[in-house]
């Protein structure tokens, strides 16, 4: 009798704990900088996210670990930075486990009560996507040696998963074929001619448009958040929940995904928890993308494990100074650049100097508009002194840029002698992460791209096709790429 008593008594206490956990959901935008209205970006409405920072936090200088969505995806799942865990090469060591060192973060929340939830009914795509370099599976348990599952269930939340995690995607900002459509179909599309770009786009009609579309893009976004938190409300659960939104890496343009740039890596972070968290502040301190896992462990009473790299946002102890960034492999060009970025200074190493930002990477010929009208600008002497450096043959060894006098990142003060004593400071702090950061395991088992032979074969045997590219119009890389593989299989 006592022995059934202390079960019904362990019971209802672990019952009285799970309620008092929050759910959290992580909303994830794709390919997007701080481009919103609640950042200051001009020319695009996103009233549900305006909403969110100003009941919630808002924070203004938040980076990724990596500016390629894979290895940066595989940082957060982990916590730890993608170095220090061998997932650093964009969709490679996809069937290598991870060391038994590390675990992913679900792991943990799901050995804690919670249910793990990938994706929405409702969003673009379902919002499944996970892209983590180590091997794994959507759904099913974890024990990292024969069983790697990462999540519980797909796409809905319901009282009964309570408490719940659930990752999101928003996909629709990712470059993709739907960017026309999604613009077609606006109500509003973002106007060509009152737009504001950064100084080292060039302005040009097709420029400003891909601009105008990828605004578009957002603001599809922006409704698809709305429509989560009344899900939260219908359901009678937003009072209980943390619903964090981030961008799992920069903008895909001129210096944004795949460089260490600010538009590669720096994100919008925005964090909403009622009753918890003072609405409406705006806070300076730097974060790393790997914070943001370490946060949701310590918002559900989980003790952080030694592993992880990032620190609990909102802890008395967080103390971050720099996030440190690191390019490697990205589809066929394979890159070797580190940084630092603190809220004053950002620096930047580049290993392989030779190897120009505009490497004519195949995946961008297809999707970035704006190279193909600015290196033919950069052939004909057009382009200024802003707009030059990503189509030099070669790239700078090291860069130093001042932040606060320079947010654009237009001037290199790596020569300056005025600059000495901060370049050999960070310098030597990146150093330090560089060996702090390196993986125990160096395998390698990198994914084989078509690359810029399907670009050639495009322009061989749809010249007209090719044009377009140059002009500045997305042709469909799907549709390209499919007509390249099937010609390969016949």
């Amino acid at each position: 009798m006592k022995f059934k008593i202390l079960l019904i008594t362990l019971w209802f206490c672990s019952v009285v704990m799970a309620q008092n956990k929050p759910n959290i959901i992580w909303l994830m935008a794709e390919d997007m900088s701080t481009d919103l209205e609640c950042y200051g970006m001009p020319n695009v409405k996103t009233p549900n996210l305006n909403k969110m920072a100003s009941e919630g936090v808002l924070f203004q200088n938040a980076f990724v670990t990596n500016s390629i969505c894979s290895p940066s995806r595989s940082a957060m799942m982990v916590g730890a930075h993608q170095r220090k865990t061998n997932t650093h090469h964009h969709r490679s060591n996809r069937d290598i486990p991870l060391d038994k060192e590390f675990v992913p973060f679900t792991k943990l929340l799901r050995d804690h009560g919670y249910t793990t939830i990938l994706g929405n009914h409702g969003v673009m795509k379902k919002g499944r996507k996970i892209d983590v370099n180590f091997k794994h599976e959507p759904l099913g348990e974890w024990n990292g040696i024969d069983k790697f599952g990462l999540f519980d269930k797909y796409d809905h939340f319901e009282k009964e998963d309570q408490p719940f995690f659930a990752q999101i995607q928003l996909v629709v900002t990712h470059r993709g074929d739907w960017w026309n459509q999604v613009r077609e179909a606006s109500s509003h599309p973002v106007d060509t001619e009152t737009l504001s770009m950064p100084p080292y786009m060039a302005d040009h009609p097709a420029i400003r448009l891909d601009w105008a579309k990828y605004l578009d893009q957002i603001e599809y976004m922006d409704n698809e958040v709305g429509m989560i938190f009344k899900e939260l409300e219908d359901k009678g659960m937003a009072d209980n929940t943390m619903v964090i939104f981030i961008g799992d890496n920069g903008r895909c343009n001129i210096r944004g995904k795949g460089y260490l740039q600010d538009p590669g890596l720096r994100i919008p972070l925005i964090i909403y928890y009622p009753n918890e968290l003072k609405g409406g502040q705006r806070l300076n301190k730097v974060v790393a993308a790997t914070d943001i896992t370490a946060t949701i462990l310590d918002a559900a009473g989980i003790e952080v494990p030694e592993f992880l790299t990032g620190q609990p946002i909102f802890s008395e102890d967080f103390d971050r100074e720099y996030v440190y960034g690191a390019r490697d492999l990205w589809d066929e060009i394979l890159e070797d650049s580190q940084g630092v970025t603190s809220a004053d200074w950002a620096y930047i190493k580049n290993d392989k100097p030779d190897i120009p930002y505009d490497a004519h990477q195949g995946y961008l010929e297809f999707y970035r508009p704006a190279v193909h009208i600015m290196r033919e600008m950069y052939k004909n002497g057009k382009l200024n002194e802003y707009q030059k450096p990503f189509f030099e043959p070669t790239k700078p060894v090291e860069e130093l840029y001042d932040l606060q006098k320079d947010p654009y990142q237009l001037i290199n003060l790596a020569q300056d002698p005025a600059y000495k004593k901060v370049l050999k400071k960070l310098r030597k702090k990146t150093k330090s992460f560089d060996k702090k950061m390196k993986s125990k395991s160096e395998e390698y088992h990198p994914k084989a791209v078509p690359g810029n032979e399907m670009v050639q074969w495009v322009k061989d045997m749809y010249p007209e096709v090719y044009k377009e590219m140059q002009a500045g119009v997305e042709v469909g890389y799907k549709k390209y790429s499919m007509l390249y593989k099937k010609r390969k299989k016949d």
